[in-house]
């Protein structure tokens, strides 16, 4: 799902690394001390696809699992954070996390800077985030900033980062103010953007970004292919390993990976967002100079938007329209609109309240994605 934030002025950069090489050698007899280590190997996560039917539409979501916060062992029943490469940062309900006196209607009960529970530490810095694809869909939650050691994902690819920086909400409402039930936004954003930055300049992003993958490795990860063959409407949704690999080599960095690179800009106090530019074709409209996220948190529908657009409202594009997008770099995306499967809305941005244009988990279905946090790039990759 999209972070929402204020509109904001979107560059893009290149950047270069150069390596430099040190030989040494001694006269008469050559000597190998080669005492570089050995380079790392990524580590691998699962994700859990989740399919649903409702009115004979049929939705799918993934998942992937926060099994201990602090000390605590997270019930299984709330452990499921929508993946979202949407959004940046660990966001969680306190209801079920927290004792029930702690959590009010308006905020943690606990006096001075901090307080700690179950090795869980809450600071008495507030804020807000909102959640949607238009001014007509924004959820609001209102929660602090804390602080605690995760273990992301089950007992057979796991990681521990040891002191996460994460959102936990004690509210949360939908765009008419009405409660949302518990968790409905537990989400674990794992782009490079900043959902929120409070005012001691720490900042929610990526867990994925505060795990050191080991020697030889760069911070990052990839995404492969979902497929559609895996996603299950059991009552227990088996888990899909391997998905997400966490840890980038040389070769996935180079020009023969296959990846078409976009490089990203600083945007503050937003952070790397995964905003690509690129052009869009929608029913023979060309629309210049777009912006696009490939976004695995919105689950079924794609949101173009376009200034030149005659009204106020969404425009639902008609069945087998066809729709293209051609990033600066290189990648090319396109399918036509069904009426099961990729249903297509047109907005322009100055009622809708996004500029950018957000292409949902069907695209992720067939396409390879990767981020790297370091030199804060973006790599798409057709499967």
């Amino acid at each position: 799902m999209r972070k929402r934030y204020a509109a904001q002025n979107l560059l893009f950069v290149s950047a270069a690394v150069v390596l430099f090489a040190i030989a040494s050698c001694k006269k008469d007899k050559t000597t190998n001390n080669n005492n570089t280590p050995a380079t790392a190997t990524p580590t691998k996560l699962g994700l859990f696809e989740e399919a649903q039917t409702d009115n004979d539409t049929l939705y799918r979501e993934v998942f992937i699992t926060v099994t201990q916060i602090g000390t605590l062992t997270v019930p299984d029943s709330l452990s499921d954070q929508v993946f979202d490469t949407g959004s940046g940062g660990m966001v969680i309900d306190a209801h079920y996390i927290l004792p029930a006196s702690m959590i009010t209607s308006t905020g943690f009960n606990f006096t001075g800077d901090s307080t700690v529970v179950d090795g869980i530490t809450i600071t008495n810095q507030k804020h807000i985030i909102q959640y949607g694809d238009d001014n007509n869909s924004t959820a609001t939650v209102s929660g602090n900033l804390c602080y605690a050691s995760v273990t992301i994902g089950v007992t057979n690819g796991n990681i521990v980062v040891k002191r996460l920086p994460f959102f936990m909400y004690y509210k949360s409402v939908d765009n008419n103010g009405h409660a949302l039930p518990a968790h409905e936004f537990d989400v674990f954003g794992a782009n490079s953007g900043y959902n929120v930055t409070f005012p001691n300049n720490v900042f929610i992003t990526s867990p994925f970004s505060y795990f050191d993958p080991g020697t030889g490795l760069t911070k990052g990860f990839k995404m492969a292919a979902l497929g559609t063959a895996n996603f299950s409407d059991q009552d227990e949704v088996p888990i899909t390993p391997d998905v997400i690999t966490l840890g980038l080599t040389a070769d996935d960095l180079s020009s023969a990976s296959g990846f078409s690179i976009s490089q990203l800009t600083e945007d503050p106090p937003y952070g790397y967002q995964p905003y690509i530019p690129a052009t869009i074709t929608y029913n023979g409209t060309i629309v210049k100079d777009a912006t696009v996220l490939f976004d695995t948190g919105t689950n079924f529908d794609n949101y173009l938007e376009d200034l030149s657009l005659n009204s106020r409202n969404a425009v639902v594009l008609p069945t087998n329209a066809a729709v293209s997008v051609a990033t600066t770099s290189g990648f090319n995306y396109a399918y036509n609109v069904g009426i099961l499967n990729n249903l297509t809305y047109v907005e322009n941005p100055q009622y809708s309240g996004v500029p950018v244009s957000i292409f949902s988990l069907n695209f992720f279905f067939d396409n390879e994605y990767m981020l790297d946090f370091t030199d804060h790039k973006l790599g798409l990759k057709s499967n």
